[in-house]
């Protein structure tokens, strides 16, 4: 009887890890959404000038405007995006590059934080991603609310091929945000446990990652992994020498 009961409840347990689980996914997804703003309507009906013609994808105009210095190429609307951003946000890379061209700021933040690599991470845009890597801009800039990074928002999200691009850039791999997580935590704690979490895990482990900076509590990312039943995560740390 002490058995099925035990049992019972060691699957009731398992349970409410999952749903919890599920309910810091859709959570963290909310506030990513809510916390990265993209131009709003209202906002894109009042651009003028250089931030209308990015918004329009219209390169001819945003070259004319740049060069005529009529428009300041890093001018800022009301929620401090510069041209560039907006573009990014748009996933138009013929208008980045041409802004790049012309001397856009690659790392300039917005009212919340934000700059172009971490726009393009949330939005898993790789092509973005590359261009501002590419053209010099910081893969370890601390950037959002949270004064995380780039990475560790990918990680948070599940963007496997971010991840592994911004690693490829150096970007720093035990970066520990206001929240106190790192981005090997954020990819098991805002994680779900299936295959793109698993595979930014271990692209951070195999980078090198610390696997044994806990969280805020003093937990492990083992310990974590375990608690939320995630097997193949528990397997990879375990295999890189992990601690409970």
């Amino acid at each position: 009887m002490r058995g099925r009961f035990m049992a019972s409840r060691a699957s009731g347990v398992k349970k409410l890890w999952s749903c919890l689980a599920a309910c810091i996914v859709v959570l963290g997804a909310h506030f990513a959404a809510i916390a990265q703003t993209a131009p709003s309507s209202e906002e894109i009906a009042n651009y003028r000038g250089l931030h209308a013609a990015v918004f329009r994808g219209d390169v001819k105009t945003v070259l004319r405007l740049v060069q005529v210095r009529s428009a300041s190429i890093n001018a800022r609307d009301p929620h401090g995006r510069t041209p560039l951003m907006v573009a990014g946000y748009k996933g138009d890379i013929a208008v980045a590059t041409a802004l790049i061209a012309a001397g856009a700021d690659i790392d300039a933040r917005d009212s919340q934080a934000y700059d172009l690599m971490t726009i393009a991470a949330v939005a898993n845009d790789v092509p973005m991603l590359k261009l501002a890597i590419a053209s010099g801009g910081n893969a370890g800039q601390i950037t959002s609310p949270y004064e995380g990074t780039a990475l560790i928002a990918a990680a948070h999200l599940g963007h496997v091929e971010v991840v592994r691009t911004l690693i490829a850039a150096k970007a720093p791999l035990d970066h520990i945000n206001n929240l106190r997580w790192t981005a090997l935590i954020e990819a098991i704690v805002l994680g779900d446990g299936g295959k793109n979490h698993v595979a930014c895990l271990k692209a951070l482990v195999d980078a090198g990652a610390d696997v044994n900076i806990a969280d805020g509590d003093g937990v492990s990312p083992l310990s974590l992994a375990r608690s939320r039943g995630y097997s193949e995560m528990v397997k990879i740390l375990e295999n890189a020498g992990a601690r409970p």
